[in-house]
């Protein structure tokens, strides 16, 4: 009777340690593609990041990132060493520092192009799978937001 108390504690009661392993493991799948850019996986993201927008705050990049800015800084300086990004105060207001993609950086897509279907491959999901499980991850994200 006494075991049923600690029930809970059981890893495999724990939604968070799958969702743990398998952060890893996918992050893994990703090391052989960015080792081939020089990047890690959180410069990758951040690097998607700037594909995109080409040039964003560190607070708007670290919400879209879910990291804080003591994670950003040092990577920020690294990518700006490779001179994939340039860091920079506003000139309409210097409390906001903004980054933003070089040539350099932007050629690198060309590069990166193929990452995600080759990461997909790896994943045995279909479509609708993968759909599901992005909503879902983004559900618990946004409630840990708050």
């Amino acid at each position: 009777m006494e075991e049923k108390k600690y029930e809970e504690l059981k890893l495999s009661n724990q939604i968070c340690f799958p969702l743990y392993a398998c952060s890893r493991e996918i992050i893994k799948m990703y090391k052989p593609y960015l080792d081939r850019l020089d990047l890690t996986y959180t410069q990758y993201i951040a690097m998607i990041v700037l594909w995109e927008r080409r040039q964003v705050n560190v607070k708007e990049l670290g919400e879209c990132l879910y990291l804080d800015s003591g994670t950003l800084t040092p990577l920020l300086k690294k990518m700006e060493q490779k001179g994939l990004v340039t860091r920079a105060r506003s000139e309409k207001d210097e409390r906001n520092l903004i980054v933003r993609v070089t040539a350099k950086g932007l050629k690198m897509r060309d590069e990166a192009v193929s990452i995600p279907e080759q990461i997909a491959s790896c994943a045995p999901l279909d479509k609708g799978d993968a759909a599901t499980l992005y909503r879902l991850l983004y559900k618990i994200l946004e409630t840990t937001k708050e």
